[in-house]
């Protein structure tokens, strides 16, 4: 007999170094949810895939171009990555241990595991913010789904990745002609403005229509050069 969930059923609950961090099920969907804010869900992931989709339709046609991937989530993102062999090195930053553990040896390796086990694939785990300031590696895209959009972060500390400063250490990261795929809940014409602001060039916007309110969005850019 099938179970059948009428509410959501915490499979795990941490303290993080952000936070509380929560893994539930609520029916045959899991789903995070980080200081009591919903993050996402198993649901879809058009939106996620479209996120690594349009920043590889974005490059120049550059043999194995390297991604970084900022956020695991529910692993949509990475999965999607390591099923197409055209990219090469793909790199995941998550900040979070639990959600890394998820993955690893709990419910979410169902969605992460071939994608984990891929030579090609590296968990670094890490503060995107701080790690875009420090590394010295560089990428030809980087795919940002750490917050539910540059207006709505988990965090008050990822304001900074969004602000001219931020998006500077974003292009800092990527090599010339290197595509920056922002997720965000609902598109933002201001965004977009600060992105140009920034010097990125060729800001467009996805939407990814939902079943109710205002759609899914990715931003869009290219790093002159």
């Amino acid at each position: 007999m099938t179970a059948v969930y009428d509410t959501p059923v915490v499979l795990d609950r941490r303290e993080g170094p952000y936070g509380e961090v929560v893994l539930r099920r609520h029916g045959v969907l899991l789903q995070i949810i980080a200081n009591g804010c919903f993050l996402m869900d198993t649901s879809d992931g058009r939106s996620e895939r479209l996120l690594v989709d349009a920043a590889r339709a974005a490059l120049d046609g550059r043999a194995a171009p390297a991604v970084l991937i900022g956020g695991l989530g529910v692993g949509f993102s990475l999965a999607h990555a390591a099923a197409d062999p055209g990219w090469g090195r793909i790199t995941v930053v998550e900040r979070e241990p639990a959600v890394i553990g998820w993955h690893r040896d709990g419910p979410l390796a169902e969605i992460s595991a071939g994608a984990l086990a891929d030579p090609r694939t590296t968990i670094v785990r890490a503060d995107l913010v701080a790690y875009v300031n420090e590394t010295s590696d560089t990428f030809d895209a980087l795919c940002l789904d750490i917050d539910n959009g540059p207006g709505w972060t988990v965090t008050e500390d990822n304001d900074s990745l969004y602000s001219p400063a931020g998006l500077a250490a974003c292009a800092r990261v990527l090599r010339p002609g290197g595509v920056l795929a922002v997720w965000s809940a609902e598109p933002s014409p201001e965004f977009e403005g600060t992105l140009r602001n920034a010097g990125f060039q060729q800001v467009r916007t996805e939407e990814v229509p939902v079943a109710r309110g205002v759609p899914d969005a990715v931003h869009l850019a290219v790093r002159p050069g």
